[in-house]
């Protein structure tokens, strides 16, 4: 039986400029399972981002609770909350991140880098995760060398090398072509059969589609949280994941 990987109760999020209060969070509840791939819709200004920062542990909330895998994430030193993201969490942008002088294998090298790991060693691991995902011929080339579609699969690489339990997506196919996109998309897929819940921010609707559950988020609350019939979950084997 799926267990909770994620569990949201009651939260709210407000940013305060000056003597102006902005109530971007209201009292979300959410729960997401070990395995499942979601994505998160929503106009901007509807708290999207803010919840998926909330989650990453790249910002705090005001009150209610987010359980990570069991464990209360609340107001944690930056160092603590380092540690739980490099444990639980990889992530994924629109702008892909990467470092641009450091080579693709470098960059995807980087997360086992904090963890203490050898050069050579975490060299060799990052060149397995870039021929798994078809770009080993181009560990040494630079991000500005790389297409779209091949620096968001160094990207993916770079999010996976550490072992996730989830991966948080923000706009992943926002900066991609329609074909690249759902090449994109095949790969996401591919991770989420491997047992990664994966959760993907989206204002596009066919991205959306690709996913087995499909949260609308409005003026900080959630709209609509329905599954998706029309996503089928592959039962191929994965070739990211050994």
């Amino acid at each position: 039986m799926s267990k909770s990987i994620i569990r949201v109760e009651s939260l709210h999020k407000s940013y305060v400029t000056g003597s102006n209060s902005l109530h971007v969070l209201k009292g979300i509840n959410l729960d997401i399972q070990q395995g499942e791939m979601v994505s998160i819709m929503g106009s901007s200004g509807s708290g999207k981002s803010t919840l998926l920062n909330i989650l990453g542990i790249l910002d705090n909330y005001d009150a209610g609770g987010y359980y990570l895998d069991g464990i209360h994430i609340q107001k944690m030193s930056e160092t603590r909350a380092a540690q739980y993201r490099n444990k639980y969490i990889g992530f994924v942008f629109q702008s892909f991140n990467l470092i641009s002088f450091k080579n693709a294998m470098e960059n995807v090298a980087l997360p086992l880098y904090y963890q203490g790991i050898r050069r050579k060693k975490r060299n060799q691991i990052a060149l397995e995760y870039l021929d798994r995902l078809g770009l080993k011929d181009w560990a040494e080339h630079l991000p500005s060398e790389l297409s779209g579609g091949q620096k968001q699969r160094v990207a993916i690489a770079r999010a996976l090398i550490s072992k996730p339990k989830i991966i948080l997506a923000d706009e992943p196919t926002g900066a991609l072509d329609s074909q690249t996109s759902l090449e994109v998309m095949e790969i996401l897929k591919d991770v989420n059969n491997t047992g990664i819940s994966i959760i993907i921010v989206t204002h596009e609707n066919d991205i959306a589609e690709r996913t087995q559950r499909i949260i609308r988020l409005k003026d900080g609350i959630i709209e609509t949280d329905k599954k998706n019939g029309n996503a089928k979950k592959q039962i191929t084997e994965s070739v990211i994941i050994p």
